[in-house]
């Protein structure tokens, strides 16, 4: 195929001569390679305990190529997974983005399957994708089949954070903690909940980079392996079309994803993560346009952490697909999806189970009637940040004025937060510094700050936090986050003090710091940006120096398109 491109050695008949001798190990004839080759993205990994999994589906999409005429060849990739990679997977997602561009590119295939599963792997590899814009389609290991605790369905990782809080608050016992524990990820796959994995499948799959229906289908389910085997004869159907990521990644796409992340009240992670994505096609998604789609969008639904329900549900109800019929008034569903259909022809015939309306509402009686998330601006993030209304608590903190009790990085909050003699209370504001994307560094999942055990144990369970760091999706809570820009680059977060009065008004989309404007100033003269004595080489250096803030989705700034030249 005509995307093929091979090593040079200065005699581009040796090169081909060359190369034919050495990719006959696999016991290929000459014919073979005339066929599309199709780049089969192997992310396994056992350290990555959500790419276990894989390698069944992996040789299924096998059978799915050989089956539309294709030839299959699996390669390695970075494989990076929540709670095994330190400080953060966030930190590594720009990695994941550029290796997965640069084997797309490099390689002698006409198009690729990106095998994704924990949060930040699809994204990474929608951006790699999108740069390469080779033909590609995307699939995940699926979502864990729900966890059981004495008849109640257990969610992780939206459980381990209560149980976890509980335990603190010593209303569960160490016994129990243990037990529950060993209950909260019963099968192999992603989060069950809609945290951040569940969210971008489900978003990658309405800007139609997955075969539709693969989003919300169980880890152990046969369905998955079936879907496994249509990716495979989905992508040669692709190659042979020569549908690109920049054929079906459009700005319209991008809003379909949108609705569908705010329609099932999806992880925050995903608004960075769509930005990020859109930038590498030269598309622009500013903060404001989720705010405005949000206003726009109701919150259909009722899953975790923000509902009742789980991915295992969802399913059921028909998934993504369902969601998208009941939203599609809404959708430009004239967009093409990688399966050369259009989402009309998709959505033609998909219809919701009314036994199923408890998981899926109806456009005209929705859970709520606005979207999952609210983007707040004011002089304490004059660039943005960003809050899920319906994840909080306690309702009344969406409208809240509290003095600040400020933590200066991560370390400190984990050492002070718990401290008896810490002077806070229920109306307290409780502030991270110095936590985002150059700060931490890698925009760590730290932004749901405990409540400190001594007011965890007198019955308080939510309270108004703010940081310039991230949640996971699966975290609830009162919980402002990607404050921008950020406390480490001279944003007014850093400017906090212990005792400042914080106002925050979610109805007005406001976040304000209520100190006068020359005090401000005057701290400001007096900021210095953070020493770091560690990660002075390096990948991590590097990070630090080109990493953007959040709501530029903290993409590396060299690996933007290069701006169009404009026609005189």
């Amino acid at each position: 195929m005509g995307s093929k491109r091979q090593t040079s050695y200065g005699d581009a008949g040796f090169s081909q001569f060359i190369k034919m001798a050495f990719q006959r190990h696999l016991g290929h004839e000459e014919e073979d390679f005339e066929k599309p080759v199709i780049g089969i993205c192997n992310t396994f990994s056992e350290v990555n305990r959500c790419h276990s999994h894989i390698k069944p589906m992996i040789e299924v999409m096998k059978q799915g190529v050989l089956m539309a005429g294709g030839i299959p060849l699996e390669f390695p990739t970075t494989s990076i997974g929540e709670m095994f990679t330190s400080p953060t997977t966030m930190l590594y997602r720009n990695l994941v983005a550029m290796d997965t561009e640069e084997m797309i590119a490099a390689q002698p295939i006409d198009g690729v399957i990106l095998i994704g599963g924990c949060d930040k792997m699809l994204p990474a590899q929608l951006m790699g994708a999108a740069s390469a814009n080779k033909p590609a389609i995307a699939f995940t290991g699926g979502p864990m089949a729900n966890g059981e605790y004495k008849g109640r369905t257990l969610g992780a990782c939206s459980d381990c954070r209560h149980f976890w809080q509980e335990y603190k608050a010593g209303t569960v016992s160490e016994e129990e903690i243990r037990e529950i524990n060993s209950r909260l990820a019963p099968t192999a796959g992603h989060c069950m909940v809609m945290g951040s994995a569940s969210t971008i499948a489900a978003c990658a799959e309405a800007l139609g980079m997955m075969v539709p229906g693969a989003a919300a289908v169980p880890a152990t389910e046969n369905e998955r392996l079936r879907l496994a085997r249509e990716t495979g004869k989905a992508i040669v159907a692709a190659v042979k079309q020569e549908l690109k990521p920049s054929d079906i990644m459009t700005e319209k796409a991008f809003h379909n994803a949108i609705r569908t992340l705010l329609a099932v009240g999806g992880s925050t992670n995903a608004v960075i993560h769509l930005i990020a994505i859109a930038k590498r096609l030269g598309i622009t998604l500013a903060l404001d346009h989720f705010e405005t789609l949000s206003r726009e969008t109701p919150f259909l639904a009722n899953l975790r952490p923000a509902g009742d329900y789980q991915m295992e549900d969802f399913y059921r109800a028909g998934g993504v697909p369902a969601l998208l019929k009941e939203l599609q008034p809404l959708l430009h569903d004239e967009e093409m999806t990688i399966t050369g259909q259009t989402w009309r022809q998709v959505l033609d015939g998909i219809e919701v189970d009314e036994v199923y309306r408890s998981v899926i509402k109806s456009l005209e009686e929705p859970l709520h009637k606005e979207g999952g998330i609210a983007v707040l601006k004011g002089n304490l993030a004059p660039n943005g940040a960003i809050i899920k209304p319906k994840a909080v608590r306690d309702r009344r903190l969406l409208t809240h004025r509290g003095r600040a009790v400020v933590f200066s990085s991560i370390e400190e909050m984990e050492k002070r937060v718990n401290d008896p003699a810490l002077e806070v209370d229920e109306n307290s504001v409780l502030v991270l510094q110095n936590a985002g994307p150059v700060g931490a560094p890698g925009m760590p999942e730290a932004g749901m700050i405990p409540i400190p055990e001594k007011l965890l144990k007198k019955g308080i369970r939510d309270m108004v936090r703010i940081s310039d760091c991230r949640m996971s999706g699966t975290a609830f809570g009162t919980v402002v986050l990607h404050v921008a820009p950020e406390a480490a680059v001279g944003g007014p977060l850093g400017l906090v003090r212990d005792g400042d009065w914080i106002e925050l008004h979610v109805d007005r989309r406001e976040l304000v710091l209520d100190v006068p404007e020359d005090e401000l100033k005057a701290r400001q003269e007096k900021w210095r940006p953070p020493v770091y004595e560690e990660y002075k080489r390096g990948y991590i250096s590097l990070y630090r120096e080109h990493v953007l803030q959040a709501d530029e989705g903290c993409d590396f700034d060299f690996l933007l398109p290069a701006p169009k030249e404009e026609k005189a």
